[in-house]
């Protein structure tokens, strides 16, 4: 009997664990803009034309598939005095997070 229930343990023990959901690591976004399918620059065009429409010191997001978007939007953050606050990734391409400055 004490036998059967070492084996349990161990089969229980091998079994992966659920992963947990990502968790956010930032303020939630006051606007998401969705370019998902769009290539460079135009995630970056679409960022640049509506993150006046958030208040300083609010957040944006932008969802994008484009691989240079993950260089693009923290260059753009940089170039432009916005803070890159954070990405997250996405079943289909990245959200990313940036923070008005002015």
């Amino acid at each position: 009997m004490g036998l059967k229930r070492r084996r349990a343990g161990r089969e229980a023990s091998t079994k992966a664990p659920l992963e947990a959901p990502p968790v956010s690591t930032g303020p939630a976004p006051l606007l998401t803009i969705d370019a998902l399918g769009r290539k460079c620059p135009i995630p970056i065009i679409m960022l640049a034309e509506r993150i006046g429409e958030v208040p300083v010191g609010q957040v944006i997001a932008v969802q994008a598939d484009d691989v240079a978007a993950r260089t693009d939007v923290p260059a753009w953050c940089r170039m432009k005095s916005q803070d890159f606050v954070w990405e997250e990734t996405l079943p289909c391409g990245w959200s990313f997070h940036i923070r008005r400055t002015y």
